[in-house]
Protein backbone atom coordinates (compact mmCIF):
# COMPACT_ATOMS: atom_id res chain seq x y z
CA UNK A 1 0.00 0.00 0.00
CA UNK A 2 2.13 2.92 -1.25
CA UNK A 3 -0.43 5.66 -0.33
CA UNK A 4 1.72 8.77 -1.10
CA UNK A 5 0.13 11.16 -3.42
CA UNK A 6 0.82 11.92 -6.32
CA UNK A 7 3.55 10.51 -6.40
CA UNK A 8 3.68 6.66 -4.32
CA UNK A 9 6.80 5.80 -2.50
CA UNK A 10 7.81 3.30 -4.55
CA UNK A 11 6.41 3.59 -8.26
CA UNK A 12 3.65 1.39 -9.58
CA UNK A 13 5.39 0.26 -12.89
CA UNK A 14 8.79 -0.77 -10.84
CA UNK A 15 6.75 -2.15 -7.75
CA UNK A 16 5.04 -4.54 -10.20
CA UNK A 17 8.23 -5.67 -11.94
CA UNK A 18 9.68 -7.28 -9.01
CA UNK A 19 7.89 -10.68 -8.29
CA UNK A 20 4.96 -11.65 -10.56
CA UNK A 21 2.47 -12.00 -7.23
CA UNK A 22 2.68 -8.64 -6.04
CA UNK A 23 -0.43 -6.97 -5.50
CA UNK A 24 -0.27 -3.07 -5.07
CA UNK A 25 -2.31 -0.01 -4.35
CA UNK A 26 -2.27 3.36 -4.56
CA UNK A 27 -4.09 6.89 -4.37
CA UNK A 28 -4.16 7.41 -7.74
CA UNK A 29 -7.11 6.60 -10.05
CA UNK A 30 -4.71 5.78 -13.03
CA UNK A 31 -3.52 2.43 -11.34
CA UNK A 32 -5.10 -1.03 -10.28
CA UNK A 33 -6.64 -0.39 -6.54
CA UNK A 34 -6.74 3.11 -6.19
CA UNK A 35 -7.50 3.63 -2.61
CA UNK A 36 -10.01 6.70 -2.15
CA UNK A 37 -11.93 8.46 0.91
CA UNK A 38 -14.75 8.13 -0.99
CA UNK A 39 -15.26 5.09 -0.44
CA UNK A 40 -15.59 5.23 3.20
CA UNK A 41 -16.25 8.83 4.75
CA UNK A 42 -19.45 9.71 3.11
CA UNK A 43 -21.01 6.04 3.97
CA UNK A 44 -20.05 5.96 7.04
CA UNK A 45 -21.38 9.36 7.67
CA UNK A 46 -24.66 8.61 5.78
CA UNK A 47 -24.96 5.34 7.61
CA UNK A 48 -24.73 7.07 10.95
CA UNK A 49 -26.80 10.21 10.29
CA UNK A 50 -29.75 7.71 9.52
CA UNK A 51 -29.63 5.82 12.60
CA UNK A 52 -28.92 9.34 14.58
CA UNK A 53 -25.98 7.37 15.96
CA UNK A 54 -24.51 9.24 18.92
CA UNK A 55 -20.94 8.19 17.45
CA UNK A 56 -18.77 6.51 15.39
CA UNK A 57 -17.37 3.85 17.13
CA UNK A 58 -15.05 0.73 15.42
CA UNK A 59 -17.81 -1.73 15.06
CA UNK A 60 -19.22 0.90 12.84
CA UNK A 61 -15.52 1.61 10.66
CA UNK A 62 -15.16 -1.98 10.90
CA UNK A 63 -18.98 -2.70 9.27
CA UNK A 64 -17.82 -0.32 6.18
CA UNK A 65 -14.34 -2.09 5.74
CA UNK A 66 -16.29 -6.04 5.80
CA UNK A 67 -19.20 -4.49 3.38
CA UNK A 68 -16.09 -2.87 0.76
CA UNK A 69 -14.32 -6.21 0.97
CA UNK A 70 -17.80 -8.11 0.36
CA UNK A 71 -18.34 -5.81 -2.45
CA UNK A 72 -15.58 -6.12 -4.27
CA UNK A 73 -16.38 -9.77 -4.79
CA UNK A 74 -19.39 -8.71 -6.06
CA UNK A 75 -19.81 -9.17 -10.01
CA UNK A 76 -19.04 -5.86 -11.19
CA UNK A 77 -22.03 -3.27 -13.32
CA UNK A 78 -21.10 -2.50 -16.75
CA UNK A 79 -21.20 1.02 -16.35
CA UNK A 80 -18.37 0.86 -14.12
CA UNK A 81 -16.49 -1.50 -16.65
CA UNK A 82 -16.95 1.48 -18.95
CA UNK A 83 -16.19 4.42 -17.18
CA UNK A 84 -12.59 2.94 -16.24
CA UNK A 85 -12.55 1.09 -20.08
CA UNK A 86 -12.60 -1.85 -18.70
CA UNK A 87 -13.80 -5.31 -20.54
CA UNK A 88 -14.55 -6.97 -17.27
CA UNK A 89 -13.13 -6.28 -14.19
CA UNK A 90 -13.38 -9.19 -11.48
CA UNK A 91 -11.93 -9.50 -7.81
CA UNK A 92 -8.11 -10.65 -8.15
CA UNK A 93 -4.85 -9.04 -8.13
CA UNK A 94 -5.96 -5.46 -9.96
CA UNK A 95 -9.21 -5.13 -8.30
CA UNK A 96 -9.39 -5.85 -4.83
CA UNK A 97 -11.21 -2.90 -4.17
CA UNK A 98 -14.20 -1.14 -5.34
CA UNK A 99 -13.79 1.46 -7.76
CA UNK A 100 -14.81 4.98 -6.33
CA UNK A 101 -17.60 5.55 -8.65
CA UNK A 102 -19.49 2.02 -8.14
CA UNK A 103 -23.31 3.02 -7.56
CA UNK A 104 -23.73 -0.29 -5.58
CA UNK A 105 -21.49 1.62 -2.77
CA UNK A 106 -24.52 4.39 -1.54
CA UNK A 107 -26.83 0.79 -1.09
CA UNK A 108 -23.85 -1.09 0.40
CA UNK A 109 -21.92 0.08 2.83
CA UNK A 110 -24.45 3.02 5.11
CA UNK A 111 -26.72 -0.32 5.38
CA UNK A 112 -23.70 -1.86 7.34
CA UNK A 113 -22.86 1.00 9.34
CA UNK A 114 -26.35 1.64 10.30
CA UNK A 115 -26.76 -2.02 11.32
CA UNK A 116 -23.51 -1.90 13.20
CA UNK A 117 -24.71 0.98 15.23
CA UNK A 118 -27.91 -0.46 15.83
CA UNK A 119 -25.88 -3.46 17.50
CA UNK A 120 -23.88 -1.46 19.15
CA UNK A 121 -25.99 0.32 20.91
CA UNK A 122 -25.10 3.75 19.63
CA UNK A 123 -28.31 4.27 17.28
CA UNK A 124 -30.86 6.35 18.70
CA UNK A 125 -33.29 5.81 15.57
CA UNK A 126 -33.35 1.95 14.16
CA UNK A 127 -34.27 1.07 10.93
CA UNK A 128 -36.99 -1.08 10.66
CA UNK A 129 -37.33 -1.44 6.71
CA UNK A 130 -34.12 -2.46 5.57
CA UNK A 131 -35.15 -2.82 1.52
CA UNK A 132 -37.06 0.21 1.91
CA UNK A 133 -33.99 2.10 3.25
CA UNK A 134 -31.66 0.64 0.76
CA UNK A 135 -33.87 2.40 -2.09
CA UNK A 136 -33.67 5.66 0.04
CA UNK A 137 -30.41 5.88 -0.68
CA UNK A 138 -30.63 5.06 -4.21
CA UNK A 139 -32.76 7.62 -4.86
CA UNK A 140 -31.32 9.67 -3.00
CA UNK A 141 -27.83 9.16 -4.98
CA UNK A 142 -27.65 12.67 -7.37
CA UNK A 143 -27.50 9.87 -10.66
CA UNK A 144 -27.27 13.21 -12.36
CA UNK A 145 -23.38 13.59 -11.78
CA UNK A 146 -22.88 9.84 -11.52
CA UNK A 147 -23.98 9.25 -15.78
CA UNK A 148 -22.04 12.54 -16.91
CA UNK A 149 -19.03 11.16 -15.13
CA UNK A 150 -19.02 7.83 -16.83
CA UNK A 151 -19.51 10.07 -19.80
CA UNK A 152 -16.30 12.25 -19.63
CA UNK A 153 -14.19 9.10 -18.45
CA UNK A 154 -15.18 6.77 -21.25
CA UNK A 155 -14.51 9.77 -23.84
CA UNK A 156 -11.40 10.67 -22.39
CA UNK A 157 -10.34 6.92 -22.49
CA UNK A 158 -10.03 7.30 -26.30
CA UNK A 159 -10.76 11.02 -27.54
CA UNK A 160 -11.54 12.00 -31.10
CA UNK A 161 -11.32 14.70 -33.23
CA UNK A 162 -14.25 16.37 -32.72
CA UNK A 163 -15.61 19.28 -35.07
CA UNK A 164 -17.24 22.21 -33.94
CA UNK A 165 -19.02 23.47 -36.78
CA UNK A 166 -20.27 27.53 -35.49
CA UNK A 167 -17.27 28.14 -33.28
CA UNK A 168 -17.69 31.83 -33.99
CA UNK A 169 -19.96 31.70 -31.28
CA UNK A 170 -19.01 32.53 -27.35
CA UNK A 171 -20.74 29.90 -25.38
CA UNK A 172 -19.26 27.04 -28.56
CA UNK A 173 -15.95 28.71 -27.75
CA UNK A 174 -16.22 27.99 -24.57
CA UNK A 175 -17.63 24.16 -24.84
CA UNK A 176 -14.78 23.87 -27.01
CA UNK A 177 -12.07 24.98 -24.36
CA UNK A 178 -13.72 22.00 -21.40
CA UNK A 179 -13.72 19.54 -23.99
CA UNK A 180 -9.89 20.05 -24.67
CA UNK A 181 -8.61 20.68 -21.19
CA UNK A 182 -11.05 17.93 -20.00
CA UNK A 183 -9.18 15.42 -22.40
CA UNK A 184 -12.74 14.79 -23.30
CA UNK A 185 -11.78 15.55 -27.52
CA UNK A 186 -9.55 17.20 -29.79
CA UNK A 187 -11.83 20.23 -30.87
CA UNK A 188 -11.56 21.44 -34.52
CA UNK A 189 -13.08 25.12 -35.02
CA UNK A 190 -15.02 25.88 -38.04
CA UNK A 191 -15.83 29.99 -38.85
CA UNK A 192 -14.62 33.04 -39.46
CA UNK A 193 -11.29 32.59 -37.81
CA UNK A 194 -10.48 36.68 -36.69
CA UNK A 195 -13.73 36.17 -34.57
CA UNK A 196 -12.68 32.80 -33.62
CA UNK A 197 -9.16 33.73 -32.23
CA UNK A 198 -10.55 36.84 -31.22
CA UNK A 199 -13.18 34.77 -28.80
CA UNK A 200 -10.09 32.61 -27.42
CA UNK A 201 -7.62 35.24 -26.47
CA UNK A 202 -11.49 36.31 -24.33
CA UNK A 203 -11.60 33.07 -22.18
CA UNK A 204 -7.93 32.34 -22.47
CA UNK A 205 -8.02 29.38 -24.53
CA UNK A 206 -4.10 29.42 -26.05
CA UNK A 207 -4.43 26.02 -27.39
CA UNK A 208 -3.27 25.28 -30.64
CA UNK A 209 -6.28 23.89 -32.05
CA UNK A 210 -7.20 23.49 -35.69
CA UNK A 211 -9.20 26.75 -36.72
CA UNK A 212 -10.87 26.20 -40.06
CA UNK A 213 -13.10 28.93 -42.12
CA UNK A 214 -14.70 26.89 -45.58
CA UNK A 215 -14.97 30.41 -46.93
CA UNK A 216 -11.31 31.30 -46.88
CA UNK A 217 -9.00 31.08 -50.14
CA UNK A 218 -6.87 28.95 -47.65
CA UNK A 219 -9.16 25.99 -48.12
CA UNK A 220 -9.82 26.18 -51.82
CA UNK A 221 -8.36 23.59 -52.77
CA UNK A 222 -9.90 21.33 -50.09
CA UNK A 223 -13.30 22.53 -50.79
CA UNK A 224 -12.65 22.04 -54.67
CA UNK A 225 -12.06 18.31 -53.64
CA UNK A 226 -14.72 17.78 -51.39
CA UNK A 227 -16.82 19.65 -54.12
CA UNK A 228 -15.72 17.36 -57.04
CA UNK A 229 -16.84 13.70 -54.27
CA UNK A 230 -19.95 15.46 -53.59
CA UNK A 231 -21.04 16.63 -57.09
CA UNK A 232 -19.87 12.55 -58.06
CA UNK A 233 -22.17 11.26 -56.04
CA UNK A 234 -24.59 13.05 -56.39
CA UNK A 235 -24.83 14.42 -60.46
CA UNK A 236 -27.75 12.16 -61.16
CA UNK A 237 -29.71 14.01 -58.42
CA UNK A 238 -29.71 17.39 -60.07
CA UNK A 239 -26.68 18.68 -58.53
CA UNK A 240 -23.68 20.64 -60.72
CA UNK A 241 -20.35 21.14 -59.87
CA UNK A 242 -20.77 24.65 -59.68
CA UNK A 243 -23.76 24.28 -57.11
CA UNK A 244 -21.31 21.52 -55.24
CA UNK A 245 -18.64 24.10 -54.91
CA UNK A 246 -21.02 26.67 -53.50
CA UNK A 247 -22.60 24.35 -50.82
CA UNK A 248 -18.86 23.45 -49.92
CA UNK A 249 -18.50 26.94 -48.64
CA UNK A 250 -21.11 26.80 -46.60
CA UNK A 251 -20.30 25.01 -42.57
CA UNK A 252 -22.21 22.22 -42.37
CA UNK A 253 -22.00 20.75 -45.72
CA UNK A 254 -18.25 21.32 -45.41
CA UNK A 255 -18.39 19.84 -42.25
CA UNK A 256 -19.94 16.74 -43.09
CA UNK A 257 -17.64 16.39 -46.35
CA UNK A 258 -14.42 16.31 -43.37
CA UNK A 259 -16.08 13.20 -41.18
CA UNK A 260 -17.17 11.34 -44.66
CA UNK A 261 -13.66 12.08 -45.67
CA UNK A 262 -11.70 10.72 -42.47
CA UNK A 263 -10.67 14.60 -41.47
CA UNK A 264 -12.28 14.44 -38.33
CA UNK A 265 -14.34 11.69 -36.46
CA UNK A 266 -17.14 13.38 -35.02
CA UNK A 267 -19.43 16.49 -35.74
CA UNK A 268 -21.67 18.67 -33.42
CA UNK A 269 -23.85 21.82 -35.02
CA UNK A 270 -27.16 23.63 -34.55
CA UNK A 271 -26.68 25.99 -32.08
CA UNK A 272 -26.92 29.04 -33.98
CA UNK A 273 -29.79 27.32 -36.77
CA UNK A 274 -32.87 25.82 -36.27
CA UNK A 275 -32.94 21.94 -36.41
CA UNK A 276 -34.33 20.71 -39.97
CA UNK A 277 -31.66 23.05 -41.47
CA UNK A 278 -28.60 20.87 -40.04
CA UNK A 279 -30.42 17.76 -40.39
CA UNK A 280 -31.04 18.07 -44.05
CA UNK A 281 -27.21 18.59 -44.90
CA UNK A 282 -26.19 15.47 -42.71
CA UNK A 283 -28.75 12.95 -44.14
CA UNK A 284 -27.58 14.11 -48.20
CA UNK A 285 -23.83 14.06 -47.57
CA UNK A 286 -23.59 11.30 -44.90
CA UNK A 287 -26.95 9.15 -44.45
CA UNK A 288 -28.09 6.10 -42.35
CA UNK A 289 -25.84 3.26 -40.89
CA UNK A 290 -26.00 -0.33 -42.63
CA UNK A 291 -29.58 -1.53 -42.50
CA UNK A 292 -31.29 1.61 -41.24
CA UNK A 293 -33.89 3.19 -43.30
CA UNK A 294 -34.59 6.25 -41.31
CA UNK A 295 -33.03 8.30 -38.22
CA UNK A 296 -34.23 9.53 -35.13
CA UNK A 297 -33.47 11.16 -31.72
CA UNK A 298 -33.60 10.48 -28.00
CA UNK A 299 -32.83 12.48 -25.31
CA UNK A 300 -31.18 11.50 -21.73
CA UNK A 301 -33.50 13.51 -18.82
CA UNK A 302 -32.22 13.45 -15.79
CA UNK A 303 -34.92 12.99 -13.60
CA UNK A 304 -35.37 12.60 -9.18
CA UNK A 305 -36.32 9.05 -10.64
CA UNK A 306 -33.12 8.35 -12.23
CA UNK A 307 -31.86 8.87 -15.95
CA UNK A 308 -35.49 8.31 -17.99
CA UNK A 309 -34.61 8.28 -22.05
CA UNK A 310 -37.26 10.07 -24.49
CA UNK A 311 -37.96 9.27 -28.39
CA UNK A 312 -38.31 10.51 -30.72
CA UNK A 313 -37.87 13.89 -30.04
CA UNK A 314 -36.44 15.53 -33.24
CA UNK A 315 -37.38 13.54 -36.58
CA UNK A 316 -40.22 11.51 -37.07
CA UNK A 317 -43.41 13.46 -37.16
CA UNK A 318 -45.90 10.41 -36.72
CA UNK A 319 -44.27 7.06 -37.51
CA UNK A 320 -46.14 3.73 -38.76
CA UNK A 321 -45.68 0.68 -36.17
CA UNK A 322 -42.55 -0.69 -38.26
CA UNK A 323 -40.45 3.03 -37.29
CA UNK A 324 -41.88 2.81 -34.14
CA UNK A 325 -39.97 -0.55 -33.19
CA UNK A 326 -37.43 0.83 -34.87
CA UNK A 327 -36.73 3.68 -33.08
CA UNK A 328 -37.53 1.67 -30.02
CA UNK A 329 -34.44 -0.67 -31.12
CA UNK A 330 -31.86 2.07 -31.63
CA UNK A 331 -33.19 3.57 -28.33
CA UNK A 332 -32.18 0.62 -26.72
CA UNK A 333 -28.64 0.36 -27.90
CA UNK A 334 -28.35 4.07 -26.82
CA UNK A 335 -29.26 2.51 -23.35
CA UNK A 336 -27.26 -0.23 -23.22
CA UNK A 337 -24.27 2.35 -24.34
CA UNK A 338 -24.72 4.12 -21.02
CA UNK A 339 -24.34 1.07 -19.08
CA UNK A 340 -27.80 1.04 -18.43
CA UNK A 341 -30.36 -2.30 -19.37
CA UNK A 342 -33.18 -0.95 -21.21
CA UNK A 343 -36.77 -0.87 -19.80
CA UNK A 344 -38.56 0.42 -22.17
CA UNK A 345 -42.47 1.70 -22.09
CA UNK A 346 -44.40 2.14 -25.53
CA UNK A 347 -46.75 4.60 -24.50
CA UNK A 348 -50.11 6.03 -25.25
CA UNK A 349 -53.36 6.93 -24.15
CA UNK A 350 -54.91 3.78 -24.21
CA UNK A 351 -53.69 0.69 -21.71
CA UNK A 352 -53.17 -2.92 -23.31
CA UNK A 353 -56.20 -2.77 -25.76
CA UNK A 354 -58.31 -0.59 -24.38
CA UNK A 355 -58.92 1.38 -27.26
CA UNK A 356 -59.31 0.31 -31.17
CA UNK A 357 -58.09 3.48 -32.40
CA UNK A 358 -55.62 3.74 -35.02
CA UNK A 359 -53.43 5.71 -32.51
CA UNK A 360 -53.38 3.40 -30.14
CA UNK A 361 -53.21 0.02 -32.59
CA UNK A 362 -49.95 1.07 -34.58
CA UNK A 363 -48.11 1.45 -31.05
CA UNK A 364 -49.74 -2.24 -29.76
CA UNK A 365 -48.37 -3.52 -33.49
CA UNK A 366 -44.77 -2.34 -32.86
CA UNK A 367 -44.79 -3.64 -29.52
CA UNK A 368 -46.01 -7.33 -31.41
CA UNK A 369 -43.04 -6.54 -34.18
CA UNK A 370 -40.80 -6.13 -30.74
CA UNK A 371 -41.48 -9.07 -28.64
CA UNK A 372 -41.09 -11.36 -31.91
CA UNK A 373 -37.78 -9.79 -33.37
CA UNK A 374 -36.16 -9.08 -29.66
CA UNK A 375 -37.93 -11.28 -27.16
CA UNK A 376 -34.99 -10.41 -24.83
CA UNK A 377 -35.43 -6.74 -24.69
CA UNK A 378 -37.75 -5.93 -22.01
CA UNK A 379 -40.69 -4.07 -24.05
CA UNK A 380 -44.09 -3.86 -23.16
CA UNK A 381 -47.49 -1.46 -24.00
CA UNK A 382 -49.76 0.06 -25.56
CA UNK A 383 -49.65 1.87 -21.89
CA UNK A 384 -50.45 5.48 -20.47
CA UNK A 385 -47.45 7.16 -18.96
CA UNK A 386 -48.46 7.34 -15.44
CA UNK A 387 -48.73 3.32 -15.65
CA UNK A 388 -45.46 3.06 -17.26
CA UNK A 389 -43.82 5.42 -14.52
CA UNK A 390 -45.54 3.96 -11.66
CA UNK A 391 -44.67 0.58 -10.83
CA UNK A 392 -46.66 -0.17 -8.05
CA UNK A 393 -49.79 0.86 -10.04
CA UNK A 394 -49.07 -0.82 -13.25
CA UNK A 395 -48.14 -4.19 -11.29
CA UNK A 396 -51.52 -4.77 -9.90
CA UNK A 397 -53.59 -3.47 -12.89
CA UNK A 398 -51.58 -5.49 -15.62
CA UNK A 399 -49.38 -8.50 -13.42
CA UNK A 400 -49.52 -10.26 -16.94
CA UNK A 401 -46.76 -7.19 -18.38
CA UNK A 402 -43.71 -8.26 -19.10
CA UNK A 403 -42.34 -5.06 -17.27
CA UNK A 404 -43.87 -6.13 -13.91
CA UNK A 405 -41.41 -5.55 -10.93
CA UNK A 406 -39.01 -3.47 -13.01
CA UNK A 407 -38.50 0.39 -13.36
CA UNK A 408 -39.04 1.45 -16.70
CA UNK A 409 -35.74 3.96 -17.58
CA UNK A 410 -36.93 4.54 -21.64
CA UNK A 411 -40.25 5.97 -22.98
CA UNK A 412 -40.93 5.65 -26.87
CA UNK A 413 -43.98 8.20 -27.93
CA UNK A 414 -46.30 7.49 -30.54
CA UNK A 415 -45.27 10.87 -32.22
CA UNK A 416 -42.74 13.64 -31.95
CA UNK A 417 -45.65 16.30 -30.96
CA UNK A 418 -45.79 14.18 -27.92
CA UNK A 419 -41.79 12.93 -27.58
CA UNK A 420 -41.09 16.67 -28.12
CA UNK A 421 -43.90 18.17 -25.76
CA UNK A 422 -42.70 15.77 -22.95
CA UNK A 423 -39.19 16.10 -22.80
CA UNK A 424 -39.36 20.03 -22.80
CA UNK A 425 -41.81 19.90 -19.92
CA UNK A 426 -39.57 17.72 -17.59
CA UNK A 427 -36.81 20.09 -18.51
CA UNK A 428 -38.78 23.40 -17.69
CA UNK A 429 -41.10 22.22 -14.56
CA UNK A 430 -39.06 19.75 -13.29
CA UNK A 431 -35.43 20.98 -14.00
CA UNK A 432 -34.78 18.27 -15.28
CA UNK A 433 -31.38 18.36 -17.12
CA UNK A 434 -31.08 16.80 -20.82
CA UNK A 435 -28.88 15.41 -22.76
CA UNK A 436 -29.49 15.69 -26.50
CA UNK A 437 -31.14 14.89 -28.77
CA UNK A 438 -29.15 11.88 -29.56
CA UNK A 439 -28.86 11.45 -33.03
CA UNK A 440 -29.61 7.63 -33.81
CA UNK A 441 -29.17 5.52 -37.07
CA UNK A 442 -26.52 8.04 -38.72
CA UNK A 443 -23.76 5.86 -40.59
CA UNK A 444 -21.43 8.40 -38.67
CA UNK A 445 -20.99 9.95 -35.55
CA UNK A 446 -22.92 13.69 -36.24
CA UNK A 447 -25.24 15.00 -33.83
CA UNK A 448 -27.11 17.92 -33.59
CA UNK A 449 -27.60 20.57 -31.12
CA UNK A 450 -30.74 22.28 -29.84
CA UNK A 451 -30.86 26.27 -30.84
CA UNK A 452 -29.24 27.73 -28.56
CA UNK A 453 -27.74 24.80 -26.60
CA UNK A 454 -25.89 26.05 -22.87
CA UNK A 455 -22.38 24.80 -22.58
CA UNK A 456 -22.74 22.31 -20.65
CA UNK A 457 -25.24 20.52 -23.13
CA UNK A 458 -22.85 21.20 -25.98
CA UNK A 459 -20.01 19.32 -23.79
CA UNK A 460 -22.08 16.98 -22.66
CA UNK A 461 -23.35 16.16 -26.29
CA UNK A 462 -19.31 16.26 -27.76
CA UNK A 463 -18.44 13.67 -25.23
CA UNK A 464 -21.62 11.48 -26.93
CA UNK A 465 -20.34 12.42 -29.88
CA UNK A 466 -16.93 10.66 -29.22
CA UNK A 467 -18.56 7.66 -27.82
CA UNK A 468 -20.24 7.63 -30.68
CA UNK A 469 -17.17 7.42 -32.46
CA UNK A 470 -15.42 4.64 -30.39
CA UNK A 471 -18.51 2.37 -30.74
CA UNK A 472 -18.28 2.72 -34.93
CA UNK A 473 -14.84 2.41 -35.49
CA UNK A 474 -15.21 -0.53 -33.06
CA UNK A 475 -17.58 -2.27 -35.88
CA UNK A 476 -15.92 -1.05 -39.03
Amino acid sequence: FAMANPDPEIPYEDAIKTRKDLIMATGRSDHPNQVNNVLGFPFIFRGALDVRATKINEEMKKAAVLALAELAKEPVPEQVNIAYGETKLTFGRDYIIPKPIDPRLIAFVPPAVARAAMESGVATKPILDWDKYREELLSRMGSDNKIIRMMYNRAKINPKRVIFAEADHLDVIKAAQIVHEEGIGFPILLGKKDIIHSLMKEIGFDANIPVIDPKSEDECDRKNRYAEIYWKARERKGVTLLSAKNLMRERNYFAAMMLNEGDADALISGYSRNYPSVVKPMLELIGTAKNVSRVAATNLMITRRGPLFVSDTAINIDPDAKALAKIASMTARVVKMFGIEPVIGMVSFSNFGSSESEKASKVRDAVKQLHKSYPNLCVDGELQTDFALNEELRDSRFPFSKLVGKKVNTLIFPNLDSANITYKLLKELNHADSIGPIMMGMKKPVHILQFGASVDEIVNMAAIAVIDAQEKEKIK
